[in-house]
This record gives C-alpha cells, sequence and structure tokens, in this order.
C-alpha cells in the first residue's frame, strides 16, 4: 500500500507543479512584503488613504490657473439644462446646440425643447433596431460575436449626434411645456432595465420562430405586435408624445409675439430649418487609428433606418483650429470627451494637474492616449456643448469651456473648464457645421468609410 501511495506522490509532483505556474506563490508574497516601506512617511500615507478617497490625497494644490474664468472668446446662450439620472447627454446637447440658435434668432429671453419627447422616439427607435438586426441575424448561433453583442446591449439611453439628427429629422421637436419630463424621463434606470428584459425575451422568441421556419411578413407582424407592447411601456413611463400642438412665442420682455399651431416637424422646420445630416460634420481623434481617413461604427446608430456614427479621424490640432473658427462666429458645437479623467467636482476643472496619482502612488501612468484607447482604459463617455475659449497672443489655446446639463449648480455656473493640455489627452468627438471645416477636410468624406464592427473601443455612447 505504501509503496503504491508513493508512486502515486511522485506521479502526482509534477502536476502540482504545473498547477502553481502563472499562480502566486508563497515566494512572491514574501518578496513583496520585503519591498514594503516601513518608514514614517509610508505609514502616514497609509493612515491617509485609509480614512479618506484617494483623489482628497491626490488633490493638487489650486493654482491661480484654475481660478481664471475669462475667456477671450464665447458663443453664448441663455439657461443650464439637467439630464437628472438619465443618460441623455448626446440629446440634450445636441438640442442645446439647436436651442442657442433659435434664442439668437428669435431674440428670446429663454427657451428650452422638450427632452422627452424626443427620448419617447429614441427608445421606441433603438427597440426596433434590436429586434430588426435580430431577425436579419437569426441564422446565426447564438455563440456569434454579432448576435451575443446584441443581446449584451438591447437598448441604452446613450447616443451620438447621429442620434439626434435621424430624431429630429424623422419626429420634428416640441418645446419643453408641450411634453414635460416625467420621473422615468429624469431616472431612466428602471425603465431600461424593463425594456431590455423584454427587448432579450422577444429577441429569443423571433428566433425560435425563425428557426421553426416563420420568415419575412410573419417575422415582421411578430415584430410589430411585441414593438406596440414596448410603445404602451413607454407611455406608461414618459406619456404620450403629442402630434400637433399650439405654442406662443414670447420677447425678451414676455410679450406674445405670435400664437401658432404646429406639428412638432412644422415646429422644427420653422425654428430650426436646416438639415443636421448635410449641415454637420462629424469628427474624431483618435490615434490609435490612421489619421485623415474616415470610419463607420457598424450599429451604431439609433434607428434601424438612421445612419452609423461616420466620422473623420484627424489630429486633435486641426480639429481646434476648426472649433476655434466656430467660437469666434459664436456658433456652438457639440463636443464629447472622456469626462470622469481627472475631474475636480468642488472646482469644475478638468486638468492634468489636479491630482497626482503618481507621486502618491510612487510609480508612473505612461500610456499614450492611443494605448488608453486600445486597452479600453479611455472613450467618450460624455457629450456637452462647448461654447469657450481663451486663446493667447498667438491664437493658441489655454483653456476651453463646455456648457453641461448637469444643473446650473454643477462646476463653474452649469459649466465646466478644461485645460488645453486636457482636451488634447480627453478629447474624443467634435461635430461642426461644414463652413468651418476646410475643403480639403471635406473631401475625405468622399472616401468609402472603413467599416468598424458594434464592438469597437469607441462604440460607446455618451452619456
Amino acid at each position: 500500500m505504501n509503496k503504491i501511495i508513493l508512486a502515486f506522490c511522485l506521479l502526482a509532483a509534477p502536476l502540482a507543479a504545473e498547477a502553481q505556474r502563472g499562480s502566486i506563490t508563497a515566494e512572491m508574497l514574501t518578496k513583496f512584503r520585503k519591498q514594503q516601506s516601513s518608514s514614517p512617511s509610508a505609514r502616514a500615507l497609509q493612515n491617509a488613504l485609509t480614512m479618506n478617497g484617494i483623489d482628497a490625497v491626490a488633490t493638487m494644490r489650486n493654482t491661480a490657473e484654475n481660478n481664471d474664468t475669462y475667456f477671450s472668446n464665447e458663443a453664448p446662450s441663455k439657461g443650464i439644462t439637467d439630464q437628472a439620472s438619465s443618460g441623455r447627454c448626446w440629446l440634450f446637447t445636441g438640442l442645446n446646440v439647436m436651442r442657442a440658435h433659435i434664442i439668437k434668432e428669435e431674440a428670446l429671453k429663454e427657451f428650452h425643447f422638450s427632452h422627452s419627447y424626443n427620448s419617447f422616439y429614441d427608445q421606441l427607435e433603438k427597440s426596433n433596431l434590436f429586434l430588426q438586426s435580430v431577425i436579419d441575424n437569426a441564422a446565426k448561433p447564438m455563440s456569434d460575436q454579432k448576435v451575443e453583442w446584441l443581446f449584451k446591449n438591447p437598448i441604452s439611453d446613450g447616443g451620438t449626434f447621429t442620434g439626434v439628427q435621424d430624431l429630429v429629422s424623422k419626429y420634428g421637436a416640441v418645446p419643453a411645456e408641450v411634453m414635460p419630463e416625467s420621473h422615468n424621463a429624469n431616472n431612466t434606470s428602471r425603465m431600461a432595465s424593463i425594456l431590455s428584459l423584454k427587448l432579450r425575451e422577444y429577441g429569443l422568441t423571433l428566433r425560435k420562430a425563425y428557426a421553426s421556419g416563420e420568415r419575412d411578413k410573419k417575422l415582421e407582424a411578430r415584430k410589430t405586435e411585441m414593438l406596440g407592447t414596448i410603445y404602451r411601456i413607454l407611455v406608461a413611463c414618459l406619456g404620450e408624445p403629442p402630434t400637433e400642438f399650439t405654442w406662443t412665442m414670447r420677447a425678451a420682455d414676455g410679450r406674445p409675439v405670435s400664437t401658432e399651431k404646429y406639428t412638432p416637424l412644422s415646429f422644427y422646420r420653422r425654428f430650426v430649418g436646416w438639415n443636421l445630416i448635410d449641415n454637420y460634420v462629424m469628427l474624431m481623434n483618435d490615434p490609435s487609428r490612421p489619421f485623415h481617413k474616415t470610419y463607420t461604427i457598424d450599429l451604431d446608430r439609433h434607428a434601424y433606418d438612421g445612419h452609423n456614427w461616420t466620422y473623420i479621424n484627424l489630429p486633435i490640432e486641426e480639429i481646434k483650429e476648426m472649433a476655434i473658427a466656430s467660437i469666434k462666429d459664436s456658433v456652438r458645437m457639440y463636443y464629447s470627451c472622456d469626462v470622469g479623467k481627472f475631474y475636480n467636482r468642488k472646482t469644475g476643472i478638468l486638468s492634468l494637474d489636479n491630482y497626482d496619482y503618481a507621486t502618491l502612488f510612487d510609480t508612473d501612468f505612461p500610456m499614450t492616449k492611443a494605448e488608453r484607447i486600445q486597452t479600453f482604459a479611455s472613450a467618450s463617455s460624455h457629450a456637452m456643448t462647448l461654447c469657450a475659449v481663451d486663446l493667447d497672443e498667438q491664437g493658441k489655446a489655454k483653456k476651453w469651456k463646455v456648457e453641461n446639463s448637469w444643473g446650473p449648480t454643477n462646476g463653474v455656473g452649469g459649466h465646466l473648464i478644461m485645460s488645453d493640455k486636457w482636451f488634447d489627452e480627453y478629447t474624443f468627438r467634435l461635430v461642426v457645421e461644414k463652413k468651418y471645416v476646410p475643403a480639403k477636410t471635406l473631401e475625405l468624406l468622399k472616401q468609402k468609410p472603413t467599416l468598424l464592427p458594434a464592438w469597437d473601443p469607441l462604440f460607446k455612447g455618451e452619456e
């Protein structure tokens, strides 16, 4: 018996050594412990971090630069919006660009669009996009990467400027008082989870119907019935969108100027007028890919019959030139960035000098912007309205300002200020009117865009 046990142990020994490969060993832990400093400063740091948040300890002392709120060039607007607990920053930002135009052109004291109105159709269109995409890919197995991605991402309230384009072009827009915000418009998480659960159920039902031999009209009929339920849920949560309404426009002094009946589309055409799809160019700064190329991301759209996010990838310096030209002409822009990085919530300042994590942890963080994108460490996370730049005597940007949608008490009176160095590192998307884009850049739109997959690192819409 002992010989058998000994033989088994001899056979098992290599297996045990094999199992340890790649694991944390006792020797490694001993080495780590010996590397730990026992100095008074190390103990003080540990005490500070165990009792406080990392950012509180890493915060750099405030500088005169961070207190400077002067801007040499600004495109004005009136009134700060608040997206509350929702992921609709893309919609607020797109409508804020149009809102500034209406206020200026009509000489209004203030004006706000209804975000609930466009949110309703956004969620309905995204539901249709998911269900129809499930039908289109029903022959593929559930393990297929696109099918898996669809079921992981059936719907969200995040998005991009192309969503604004497609929604207002198809459904128009209405003033805020015509369809006010509801509790669930301002607090979207529970509604989103219910819609996602229902859509996943419906997606499986459609796949089963396809597997049993249903095609075309039968699947379309099933989908239409499903969308009827989604519509009913949205009405219960957001209210039913108006098909026509009467609205009184008032001058800056409150005096009524006109009272007319509109449809959402006629209102949009009367007060905005231009075609967003033809009038704007989407720009991206993604140094992980070649510049001066045009790209589009598969399924990165809000409607099945809508437009994928299609953009020209440019160096940040070229994007800055167009942004400065637009601001000098008092025209605001849709802008998005990775807002959570080096953001000081107390001051409303976005600056690489806000926090010194390297010194705090006695290491460095050397990844470039391209490497952060490739490793999913950084991506566009939030959209805001770019409205101001502060230029030096040579015309170079020192800092930038955006109008945010987190309410008037957040940041600097509802705005965020970003240093130019931060702008370089964490800016991603800018949407500008074509008149501010050089002819050689517009020529790039004639390229056939390189199609990127839906799971690309930069797919994620702004929230």
